[in-house]
C-alpha cells in the first residue's frame, strides 16, 4: 500500500495538507471527495516507503488473512457490528500490509460502503473469490457462515500448496547440491590439476581434456554469467507481465509429460472447490462459474473455460458445457452430473475436489519416489565422472614413470 500527500480545500476555502494510504492517487481523490472536500493535488509520499512495505506491496500472506477472517467471523457471530470488529482487529494486526487494507476498508464502511464493496479494490491482494463470497453472504444474510466456508476453502487450498512445495523440496535441494558441487570442481579443482598435468606433458584422456577446456572457458567468461542470470530473470518477469507471452509459457507447461497431469488435476480441484464455495454462499451458477474459472492457476486452461458461462446462459447444464472443455476427466463430469440430478451440486463439487486432491497427493508421492533415486544416481554419476577425469591422467603418468 502506497502513501500519498494530498492538498485539499474545504467548503470555506481553507487549504490543508493530509497524508492518506491508498493503492492509487484516484483512491485518495475518491476518499476526500466523498467527505465533500476538493482535492487540489496528489503526490506520492516517498518518505513512508520502506523495504518491508515494498516486500509486502502486492500480496498478503495467506495464513495472516485466514487468521483475520477467523477473528472477524468469531466477532460477527458474537453479535459485534462489522465496523467495530474491523476496528478491533486492525488495532492489533502486526502485518503492515493487512493493517493498511483493514484501515482503508474500515474507513470505506464508515462512509456507507458495503463490506464486499470496501474489499473490492484489494482483490489483487487476496482473490476475487473472497469479495464474491462476501457479496453472496450479504445478499443471503448469512455473512458469518459464508466467511466460515471461505476459511475452510482457504485452509484447504493453502494446505494443498504446502504439500506440493514440501514434496518438491528434497529433490530440489539434492539437485542444487549437485550443481554447486559441479561449480566448485570446475572453478577450483580442475584448473589446478591442469597445470600439474601440463608439467608432465602427458596426453590427457578425452573426458579430462574436455572438462579442463570447459572449466577454463567458464573462468575466462566469469563476468558473463551474472549478467546472463540478470537478463534471464528480467526477461522471465517481463514475460509473466505480458499476457500473450505468459499464455505461451502456460501452454508450454501443459506439454511437460510429468507436470501436465498435476496441473490439470489441480485446476479441476481448485475450480470445483471454489464453485462449491460460491454456490453454497448463494451465488448464481453463471456468476459463480465465471469466478471459479479464474481460480485456476494456469491461464491457458482459464482461456478454455470462457465457453462455460455462455453455454449455461444458452440453457445447457454445467456437465454438458464442461464436457466441451477437453481437460475435465470423465469422473469429474459424472460426479457433476449426479450433483445436478440430485439438486446437490455444491456438495458433489466438494466431494469431487476432495477426491481429486487425494489423487494429486498420490501422484506427488509417486513422482517424488521416482525423482529421488534419479537425482541421487545423477549426483553419484557426476561425482564419479569428475573423479575419473582427475585421477585417470595420474594413473597414466605413474605407468609412464615406471
Amino acid at each position: 500500500m502506497s502513501a500519498y500527500i494530498c492538498r485539499i480545500a474545504d467548503e470555506n476555502g481553507t487549504v490543508s495538507v493530509r497524508s492518506y494510504p491508498g493503492a492509487t492517487p484516484e483512491d485518495c481523490r475518491r476518499h476526500f471527495e466523498a467527505d465533500g472536500l476538493c482535492v487540489l493535488s496528489v503526490r506520492r509520499d516517498w518518505r513512508k516507503i520502506s523495504l518491508a512495505s515494498l516486500g509486502s506491496e502486492k500480496k498478503i500472506k495467506s495464513r495472516d488473512f485466514i487468521m483475520f477472517n477467523q477473528e472477524f467471523t468469531a466477532m460477527l457471530r458474537a453479535g459485534f457490528p462489522a465496523l467495530r470488529s474491523l476496528e478491533a482487529i486492525a488495532g492489533r494486526t502486526k502485518n503492515p500490509a493487512l493493517k493498511t487494507v483493514l484501515s482503508r476498508v474500515e474507513n470505506d464502511i464508515r462512509h456507507g460502503k458495503a463490506l464486499s464493496e470496501a474489499f473490492a479494490p484489494f482483490e489483487d491482494r487476496f482473490s476475487k473469490i473472497y469479495t464474491a463470497a462476501l457479496m453472496a453472504g450479504e445478499i443471503s444474510g448469512t455473512l458469518p457462515e459464508t466467511i466460515g466456508r471461505y476459511i475452510v476453502y482457504a485452509k484447504t487450498v493453502d494446505r494443498t500448496r504446502r504439500r506440493i512445495r514440501s514434496a518438491l523440496t528434497y529433490p530440489t535441494l539434492i539437485l542444487g547440491f549437485s550443481v554447486g558441487l559441479l561449480f566448485i570442481l570446475l572453478n577450483f579443482v580442475l584448473p589446478n590439476f591442469s597445470g600439474f598435468y601440463a608439467d608432465f606433458d602427458a596426453q590427457l584422456p578425452l573426458i579430462t581434456s574436455s572438462l579442463i577446456d570447459f572449466s577454463l572457458f567458464v573462468r575466462r567468461n566469469a563476468f558473463v554469467w551474472p549478467i546472463l542470470a540478470v537478463v534471464l530473470s528480467v526477461g522471465y518477469v517481463r514475460m509473466k507481465k505480458n499476457p500473450r507471452a505468459n499464455l505461451r509459457l502456460e501452454r508450454l507447461k501443459l506439454k511437460a509429460p510429468f507436470a501436465r497431469p498435476l496441473i490439470i488435476e489441480s485446476a479441476v480441484s481448485l475450480f470445483s472447490r471454489t464453485l462449491s464455495l460460491l454456490l453454497g454462499a448463494g451465488a448464481s451458477l453463471v456468476e459463480a462459474v465465471g469466478l471459479a474459472a479464474h481460480a485456476i492457476p494456469n491461464k491457458s486452461l482459464v482461456a478454455r473455460m470462457e465457453v462455460v458461462p455462455a453455454g449455461i446462459r444458452n440453457g445447457e447444464s454445467l456437465s454438458e458445457t464442461l464436457g466441451q472443455v477437453d481437460f475435465f476427466p470423465p469422473l469429474a463430469l459424472d460426479l457433476i452430473r449426479i450433483g445436478e440430478a440430485s439438486a446437490n451440486l455444491a456438495g458433489m463439487l466438494q466431494e469431487l475436489a476432495d477426491v481429486t486432491e487425494e489423487r494429486i497427493q498420490q501422484k506427488l508421492d509417486t513422482l517424488v519416489s521416482l525423482v529421488e533415486p534419479v537425482v541421487i544416481i545423477f549426483t553419484g554419476a557426476l561425482v564419479a565422472g569428475m573423479l575419473l577425469s582427475v585421477y585417470l591422467p595420474i594413473f597414466r603418468i605413474i605407468q609412464v614413470a615406471h
